[in-house]
C-alpha cells in the first residue's frame, strides 16, 4: 500500500507494528510474575511499566533487588541498561527533528525497541515521507504493543506466583532481541559489535550484580566503532 497521507503512515505503522505482541505479550506477562515474586504488589507493577515502559532495564532492576543489590547499583545499571534509547533518538533526530515538540516528547515516553526498529527500517525505504507523515507511522507501530504492555504486566502481576513453571515465558526475551537486532546487522561493524558483546558477556558473566553486561555493552560499541572508522579509512578517497 502505498504512503500518501499522515493516516495512510499511521496504519501502517499499526500493522508493522502488530507482529510484536507475538512476544510482548509474554514478556510482560513474565515481568509481572517476576515482579510481584521480588514483593511489588499489582499496583507497583503497574507503575513500574507505566513510568519506565523498558523491559530490559525492570528486569534487570528485579535482578538487582533480589540479589539485594545496593539502591545506587540498581539505578546505575538501569540506566546503563537504558543508554541505547540516546542512541535511537540521535538516530531519529534527521527524521522526526522538524516536529513539534510536544509530538517529540511523547514519541520519547512510549520508545521502545519495537517501535524504534519498525520506525527506522521503514525511513530508509521511504526517504520521501515528511515529517509528519514519519512520526504518524512511528505513533502506529507503538499503538499495538504499548496497550499490550500495560495490560499483561497487570495479568503477570495478577497471576503472580500461580504460573505454571514449565509455561517457560522467558523465551520472549531474547527472541525478541534478536528478532530486532539481526535484520539491523548490515554492516561489517554491526556485525563486529554485536559478536564482541556476546563474547565479553561471556568472559564477564563471573562479575556481580550482572555488571558484565555492562561492560559487554560498552565494549561492543567501542569495537563497532573501530571498526567502522578502520573500514571509512580503507575506502578510497
Amino acid at each position: 500500500m502505498t504512503v500518501t497521507t499522515t493516516e495512510s503512515a499511521y496504519w501502517k505503522g499499526v500493522r508493522d507494528g502488530a507482529p510484536f505482541i507475538l512476544v510482548v505479550a509474554p514478556f510482560a506477562l513474565l515481568f509481572g510474575v517476576v515482579a510481584t515474586e521480588t514483593g511489588l504488589n499489582v499496583w507497583e507493577t503497574l507503575a513500574f511499566s507505566v513510568v519506565v515502559i523498558a523491559g530490559a532495564a525492570q528486569f534487570t532492576a528485579l535482578q538487582l533487588m533480589q540479589e539485594n543489590a545496593p539502591t545506587v547499583i540498581v539505578l546505575a545499571s538501569a540506566l546503563a541498561v537504558n543508554l541505547r534509547m540516546a542512541m535511537y533518538s540521535a538516530s531519529l533526530t534527521p527524521h522526526l527533528g522538524a516536529t513539534p515538540i510536544w509530538q517529540r516528547a511523547l514519541a520519547a515516553y512510549v520508545m521502545v525497541d519495537q517501535s524504534y526498529a519498525c520506525s527506522i527500517l521503514a525511513y530508509e525505504r521511504n526517504q520521501q515521507w515528511t515529517p509528519a507523515q514519519k512520526m504518524a507511522f512511528y505513533f502506529g507501530a507503538v499503538t499495538p504493543v504499548i496497550p499490550v504492555w500495560y495490560a499483561m504486566t497487570v495479568v503477570g502481576a495478577l497471576i503472580g506466583s500461580a504460573m505454571p513453571a514449565g509455561l517457560a515465558l522467558d523465551f520472549a526475551v531474547p527472541i525478541t532481541f534478536i528478532a530486532m537486532i539481526a535484520p539491523a546487522l548490515r554492516t561489517v561493524a554491526h556485525i563486529a559489535a554485536a559478536l564482541a558483546s556476546v563474547i565479553l558477556a561471556l568472559l564477564f558473566a563471573f562479575v556481580p550484580f550482572n555488571l558484565g553486561l555492562i561492560i559487554a555493552g560498552i565494549g561492543g560499541m567501542m569495537v563497532g566503532a573501530q571498526v567502522e572508522l578502520w573500514m571509512s579509512r580503507r575506502m578510497p578517497a
